[in-house]
């Protein structure tokens, strides 16, 4: 566990997301949740250390598997985007953790078993702050990564916990993303209010906006390349043909290989494919 300010604490020695930890005389506010039932008791011992109140709330970033099959084993009140909900409302009650190729972490681990969920008891619509302490947090929503997709924003502390807007060292999720918004959403991090913030990913930590740029400009990429394929009426099929130059700036892993795969095969259906022609996942 890291403080990188006082009493605001981020771990990334579990696999799946960076999870977040703010400490305040009234309790903890965690962000996120790991995945494995043995890292969530970890996760738990660990918080116990800092002190602090004895309330619990937990904030999910957005409705992702990897931080949010976790989330019951944390045993407290979540929070969450209202578009989060209704992600929730359609899946079903319990989920088999097998089966997917989405290139989601989790994927890589057996013994998941049965997963019931545990949806958000408190959502919002464009922004909620919560006042625990003289260090309000703002939520913000923030749907260009993904739906349901919101940042936590520490304005007394100068940090931003972004999710998944920006990920370190890997290709990010595309399928339910919005590449225009989002691109939008990462530059206003580089000017304005934000630009002296410490900024968290969702997988793998700090970053600087030297990472922000490099994930601006992969998108751009991303989108030249579907908007070509798209005025040439390419078939969805035809997007898989985009992986191994997209794969270029990452490590090549079966893993990140699938996730892209996965991403520009259902973004494209979504956004460029008005007949709606079938995917195969």
């Amino acid at each position: 566990m890291q403080e990188i300010v006082p009493q605001v604490y981020i771990e990334t020695a579990y696999p799946g997301v960076t999870l977040g930890a703010i400490n305040s005389p009234h309790g903890l506010i965690l962000i996120d949740a790991p995945f494995r039932p043995e890292d969530a008791r970890s996760w738990r011992s660990a918080l116990i250390s800092l002190g602090g109140g004895v309330d619990r709330l937990l904030i999910n970033l957005d409705a992702h598997f990897d931080r949010t099959i976790g989330v019951r084993n944390m045993e407290c009140t979540v929070l969450a985007h209202e578009r989060m909900a209704e992600v929730f409302r359609n899946r079903p009650m319990t989920f088999k953790a097998q089966g997917s190729e989405t290139g989601a972490e989790w994927e890589q681990y057996n013994g998941l078993g049965s997963v019931r969920w545990s949806p958000p008891e408190i959502t919002f619509s464009d922004q909620l702050t919560i006042h625990w302490d003289d260090h309000p947090i703002r939520l913000e929503y923030h749907p260009g990564c993904s739906t349901g997709a919101i940042w936590a924003v520490l304005t007394e502390s100068r940090v931003i916990f972004l999710g998944d807007a920006v990920v370190l060292n890997q290709p990010p999720f595309l399928a339910s993303a919005n590449l225009p918004l989002w691109i939008e959403q990462l530059e206003s991090l580089l000017q304005g209010e934000y630009q002296d913030y410490l900024l968290v990913s969702g997988r793998g930590g700090l970053v600087a906006h030297q990472q922000v740029r490099a994930q601006i400009h992969f998108l751009r990429t991303v989108q030249e390349k579907l908007d070509a394929l798209a005025k040439q009426n390419a078939p969805v099929s035809e997007t898989e043909a985009l992986v191994p130059a997209l794969l270029e700036p990452f490590n090549p892993l079966p893993l990140y290989r699938q996730r892209l795969r996965y991403g520009l095969t259902h973004y494209y259906s979504r956004h460029y494919q008005s007949k709606g022609e079938e995917v195969e996942e």
